[in-house]
């Protein structure tokens, strides 16, 4: 694991991306958040975000999540924004602040029940797989409207928007078609369902000025603040 002090060099490196991207595309600084993703690091990774500021960690894995979170008590948000089994739905719900990674409909009526369960509102994003990758998690494009609507009914669940996962491509071309086509989703299902989405979170460390530009809230980033994953 590395230094809280070249984390705390690499986390200024980041936000002078973003910042710079911000100050690029007309964006104020304040309207992208930077969630640092803790998957496949020590507990110290969750530590070193909380002593750093920020307020949420994202982590992949809900075993992993639950050993970290046992480890130590402080108040960062955690967030799930990886795929997640249906039957592990009660373990999420109990243990994440937000699931980002809500890829079926089985999966959306599984964690309203769960969370109706202990008297929880979980908010929600919902995946889609604006990129038509084969090997990324998400509803389809088309599915996305009855998705919505599920989600929308659903009473314990709280929808706060979309996220995407660019297809892993060296053209930035492709992520910026995902991530636009992420924005212009959202705006058409905000307008059918006169609802607020305010979230979109999209863009990791390499595309994240090309998701700052194309409108996301949150840039989800992990290797370029912690280093080389112990897996």
């Amino acid at each position: 694991m590395i230094s809280f002090e070249q984390f705390s060099h690499n986390l200024a490196s980041v936000q002078t991306r973003m910042a710079a991207a911000c100050k690029i595309f007309g964006r104020a600084p304040e309207s992208v958040v930077l969630l640092p993703v803790t998957k496949n690091h020590p507990v110290d990774a969750v530590i070193y975000a909380d002593r750093a500021g920020l307020k949420a960690v994202g982590e992949n894995r809900v075993q992993e999540a639950a050993q970290k979170h046992g480890q130590t008590d402080i108040a960062v948000r955690w967030e799930l924004i990886g795929h997640l089994q249906s039957n592990k739905a009660k373990s999420a719900v109990e243990l994440f602040d937000r699931v980002q990674s809500v890829d079926s409909l089985k999966l959306l009526e599984r964690l309203n029940r769960q969370a109706a369960e202990i008297g929880k509102k979980l908010p929600i994003l919902l995946q889609c797989n604006t990129g038509e990758d084969p090997n990324k998690h998400g509803f389809m494009v088309g599915e996305m409207a009855q998705a919505l609507e599920q989600a929308l009914a659903a009473e314990s669940l709280q929808v706060d928007g979309l996220m995407t996962i660019a297809p892993l491509d060296d053209d930035l071309d492709v992520a910026k078609a995902a991530f636009i086509g992420l924005r212009e989703l959202r705006d058409d299902l905000a307008a059918q369902f006169g609802v607020a989405l305010p979230e979109l979170s999209m863009g990791m460390t390499g595309d994240l000025e090309v998701a700052i530009a194309a409108g996301s809230t949150q840039i989800r980033v992990g290797t370029a603040l912690y280093g080389a994953r112990q897996y």
